[in-house]
């Protein structure tokens, strides 16, 4: 491996991507990334400072007041930690809203583009290796079945206690999966370099080897 790389791992909504990044950034001692988060933040403050989901001037300017950093493996959002706050089922869908808005994406690829040139990182997401790092030493697109991906939503739902069925929460996975894909802006795709790992009936560890012996043997 070279002394600074990039690893960008894509995939669709609950193919595990954080975590498996998590895992891996910490088995080669390298930046974890959660740009899932930063699209978070920005949906979280734009609803808590009734910021349109549009394109409009209110937009650019909460986006040139905005800071987001990561510290600890906590995500920091204008001095403020707000781990929790960004980690619902609303502001999932609120992350995806924003995601489709041009003056959004720009500004936090223009972030995450300057970490990935300090350091060696890893970053997960849904147009990392096709539009943010294009030019990452190695590309991972992590997927499952939609039923699968579902099941382990809603099991951890359920241990956080909150209320949803399995059936809401796989349809909810299958709103996510269209609006992804057919968003004007960057849709979710493999990028044609990427070498996918379908991550359906696998455990953590069977996934996060999978991605190491990638990269340890290119």
């Amino acid at each position: 491996m070279k002394d600074i790389f990039r690893i960008a791992i894509d995939g669709p909504s609950g193919a595990g991507k954080s975590t498996i990044a998590k895992a891996v950034a910490k088995a080669l001692d390298i930046d974890y990334i959660d740009t899932g988060a930063m699209y978070r933040a920005i949906g979280y403050k734009m609803d808590k400072g009734g910021v349109p989901f549009e394109v409009c001037d209110a937009l650019d300017a909460m986006l040139e007041a905005t800071d987001i950093d990561f510290t600890g493996g906590d995500i920091i959002l204008d001095g403020e930690v707000v781990n929790s706050l960004i980690r619902t089922p609303e502001v999932s869908m609120l992350a995806s809203q924003c995601s489709a808005l041009a003056p959004v994406r720009a500004k936090l690829v223009e972030i995450q583009r300057a970490m990935g040139q300090k350091k060696s990182i890893i970053m997960d997401g849904r147009d990392i290796g096709t539009n943010v790092l294009t030019d990452a030493e190695y590309k991972i697109f992590l997927t499952a079945s939609a039923e699968e991906r579902a099941n382990r939503r809603f099991k951890e739902l359920q241990e956080k206690g909150e209320h949803q069925t399995y059936e809401e929460v796989l349809e909810d996975i299958k709103q996510r999966d269209h609006n992804d894909m057919t968003r004007e802006l960057n849709p979710l795709r493999k990028a044609e370099d990427a070498i996918e790992v379908d991550t359906t009936g696998m455990s953590i560890e069977e996934v996060v080897n999978a991605v190491l012996d990638i990269v340890k043997s290119r």
